[in-house]
């Protein structure tokens, strides 16, 4: 899965529009990131990835690129 594809899935995860979301994007400055975000990430990590993602990982996570990181 390339880093576009992987983009892709987080604006659909937080349903925002083709193109809202770059790799250098900041977390903090999503409005859409919030509680419900961070466990719908839990679940596509889960799905889509196999992994299993807790709450300091999560906490640890500052730009979209830190997500495309861990989704290997």
């Amino acid at each position: 899965m390339t880093n576009f594809e992987k983009i892709a899935l987080l604006e659909e995860m937080m349903e925002l529009g083709e193109g809202s979301l770059s790799e250098e994007t900041v977390l903090a400055d999503i409005e859409e990131w919030d509680s419900m975000a961070a466990l719908s990430l839990i679940f596509l990590m889960s799905e889509n990835f196999g992994k299993e993602l807790k709450g300091p990982q999560i906490r640890k996570l500052k730009t979209i690129k830190d997500i495309i990181d861990i989704m290997v």
